[in-house]
């Protein structure tokens, strides 16, 4: 029994030492980790909160479990892990644009080259969307089915228009202050609630609240951070994110609740920035735990893997999601897929729903993977070339190379 088994994990021990052994030493294997923990958070917490649920007349509707049971509202801030998506966005771009002036490369080849790693996953998805959705009306799908279908396995868009207008904007924002935006989120809250403004002014925080993670990324590119930083955004965003849900009526959950009359995610709130604040803290406090986890040959081949896949997973595992709960339909309602989430039963239904919601996403991820990344070659194994070039390319954001001790700019291959 030892022999078959061993044979069978042959070729995966394989993979490992091959990319260990090709990544470059100079990488920093943190940034990589960081991400992969970022889009992990997004996925399970949008396959947690996000509910599908038949009514009396045959159509489904969007429910979520934080309707019925606040008190799971803490959940939200395990799981809305955007801010550091956009730390470590910011981080890698600034390096990039440094790296790409350093080769003598212009702005306009610098943005096209990273932005269209971006167009082929959202045509893929925007293609499929557009054949089910019209598929489905011609066979007689209520629109508001169809509608409740689409729209939130489309709604990871608004994030990549975001990630586009703060890349495209990478060279103007790249030694701004963030204090700068956290100004201009509190003074459009304040205009907003304190003394009755128009509610659409709120979308101007939709830029200038991800502008806030995303310029820490850039100061963080400028020098290393210390422990006392990460220590002080920690600290300062988790009581500043407490007072504002105490004592100023903001919603203590950190995304958007059906029925609420408030949303900390839609558009970003100062208590949604002052807790981003405080996970790109505890997100800079985790680089060296994670750099020395990392070191392990069989960590660093599963964040490589998921790195590898992130555009992919992000694209797509609210489709996944959609899939099994539409498939789940020919059986019936089915606990925790089909029925109301107002228990604690549903939480434990949803939980062991998980594993079928990743079976979907390992489908569409191994449907539409080659055409993403242009039908090359080498997979997996590209994800740490000897030479460095463009690893990751599936994430839609490149590589860190960690700088010597000491160093003021940034130094990496090919980002």
């Amino acid at each position: 029994m030892a022999e078959p088994m061993a044979e069978l994990m042959a070729p995966a021990r394989s993979f490992v030492r091959r990319v260990d052994a090709t990544t470059p030493a100079r990488r920093d294997r943190a940034v990589d980790a960081l991400r992969a923990l970022a889009i992990c958070g997004v996925v399970l917490g949008h396959w947690f909160v996000t509910a599908l649920v038949p009514g009396d007349d045959g159509t489904l509707h969007t429910a979520s479990p934080l309707q019925d049971m606040p008190w799971l509202a803490p959940v939200s801030w395990l799981f809305q892990t955007l801010a550091v998506f956009f730390l470590v966005g910011g981080h890698v771009a600034t390096k990039s644009y440094a790296a790409a002036r350093a080769r003598g490369d212009t702005y306009g080849r610098w943005l096209r080259a990273r932005l269209g790693r971006l167009f082929r996953p959202v045509t893929a998805v925007l293609t499929l969307w557009a054949v089910a959705a019209g598929g489905m009306l011609l066979a007689g799908v209520p629109f508001a089915t169809v509608h409740t279908l689409g729209k939130p396995a489309l709604s990871p868009m608004w994030f990549l228009l975001v990630l586009v207008g703060l890349t495209a904007a990478t060279p103007l924002v790249a030694r701004l202050n963030p204090l700068w935006p956290v100004a201009v989120v509190l003074h459009v809250d304040l205009i907003r609630f304190g003394f009755g403004g128009p509610a659409r002014l709120g979308w101007v925080n939709v830029a200038a609240g991800w502008l806030v993670p995303y310029t820490l990324g850039a100061a963080w590119t400028r020098g290393e951070p210390t422990r006392r930083a990460g220590w002080a955004l920690l600290t300062g965003g988790a009581v500043a994110t407490a007072g504002l849900i105490l004592f100023a009526g903001y919603p203590a959950s950190m995304v958007g609740v059906p029925g609420a009359t408030m949303s900390n995610l839609n558009p970003p709130t100062l208590a949604a920035v002052a807790f981003g604040l405080a996970q790109c803290g505890l997100a800079l406090l985790l680089l060296d735990p994670l750099r020395r986890w990392t070191r392990r040959p069989a960590a660093w081949a599963a964040v490589a893997l998921a790195n590898l896949s992130a555009m992919t997973v992000f694209l797509w595992h609210q489709t996944a999601l959609m899939a099994v709960t539409a498939a789940g339909l020919l059986a019936g309602r089915l606990p925790g897929l089909h029925t109301a989430p107002d228990s604690p039963a549903w939480v434990a239904a949803r939980v062991a729903w998980l594993p079928a919601f990743g079976l979907g996403l390992a489908v569409c991820g191994a449907a539409f993977f080659a055409y993403e990344h242009g039908g090359g070659r080498g997979g997996a194994s590209r994800a740490a070339s000897p030479e460095g070039r463009r690893p990751f390319r599936g994430a839609g954001l490149s590589p860190s190379a960690a700088p010597p001790r000491g160093a003021r700019s940034p130094t990496g291959p090919h980002p």
